[in-house]
């Protein structure tokens, strides 16, 4: 039989300097391409603690849905009121790491921010009320609306334009209090598990339905009013960036279309800059329209009626 041959004890040794290449990293994060804040390291928003933030919000919202199997009328409001209050310490963490990131935030101490976080969550945490309304009359519009619904049961939990509108509903609560970073990274998980991708800064009236839901794209100024209902890849974006003399994009402008009641527009259709796509109009599949529509409007691909 063959020998078996010497291994070389050189083999399995590293062929990179790792001492120089660290070295070379750290000098990039603190001189070279220093992006830190205050010149100091801070704490992320942990995007796995925000996952459970949603989820303790949802089993809050509908307890019998996203909670536990079995609840009676004597434990239901306990678990409510546990889940509530894990919940919120959560995100109040969470919100502080955030605000350490924000503007508003820059000249303030460690202490007070830990103290605005405090009070930025009970504040949303007194709005849960409104935004289940809200959220329930989404349900029933996404029930009324959809022939192949069977029950709300099935619209909570199986229908992915439902989950991104309860996430949007809550990231649009904590960018109205200015937790814009901690509201940014509520939509992209939404984004992430529906395909659905809505700015936290977007205003969204309520009886909102989402048909399908994969490749909406709203953006961060756009108004959408009452019983609108939006089917699969529908974008309302923005036509053009304004720039600043230096060339640089302007932000915050309003460049995202604002959408009556009881608009419906169908899969594919991009609606484009701030113009006005005035009550109970009517836009058909792969439509482009870049000008604001009178209301009872009927864009389609082959004609478009309008009045």
């Amino acid at each position: 039989m063959p020998m078996d041959t010497p291994k070389d004890p050189t083999a399995d040794r590293p062929h990179w300097d790792i001492v120089d290449i660290v070295a070379r990293l750290r000098e990039s994060r603190e001189v070279t391409h220093n992006i830190r804040h205050r010149g100091r390291i801070r704490e992320y928003p942990s995007r796995e603690a925000l996952i459970r933030v949603l989820d303790g919000l949802c089993a809050a919202l509908f307890p019998t849905h996203f909670g536990r199997r079995v609840l009676t009328d004597a434990s239901i409001d306990f678990f409510v009121g546990h889940t509530l209050n894990e919940t919120l310490s959560l995100l109040r963490e969470q919100v502080r790491r955030g605000m350490s990131f924000d503007a508003a935030h820059t000249e303030l101490s460690d202490e007070e921010i830990a103290t605005d976080a405090a009070r930025v969550t009970a504040q949303f945490a007194a709005r849960l009320p409104e935004i289940r309304g809200l959220l329930v009359s989404d349900l029933h519009a996404a029930y009324a609306g959809d022939p192949a619904a069977t029950c709300t049961a099935e619209i909570l939990l199986s229908y992915p334009g439902m989950r991104a509108i309860i996430h949007h509903r809550i990231a649009h609560e904590m960018y109205k209090l200015d937790s814009k970073l901690l509201a940014r990274v509520i939509a992209e998980i939404a984004h992430a598990q529906t395909g659905v991708d809505i700015h936290p800064g977007a205003t969204i009236g309520g009886s909102f339905f989402i048909d399908h839901g994969t490749g909406v794209v709203i953006g961060e100024t756009a108004i959408i009013g009452e019983r609108v209902r939006l089917y699969q890849a529908v974008t309302l974006g923005a036509k053009r960036f304004e720039t600043a003399d230096d060339g640089s994009l302007v932000k915050g402008n309003a460049r995202h279309p604002i959408v009556e009641d009881d608009v419906v527009i169908y899969a594919g259709a991009t609606v484009l800059g701030r113009i006005t796509i005035g009550k109970g109009s009517t836009i058909g599949g792969n439509v482009w329209v870049t000008q604001s529509l009178p209301p009872g409007s009927v864009v389609t691909q082959a004609q478009s009626r309008h009045g």
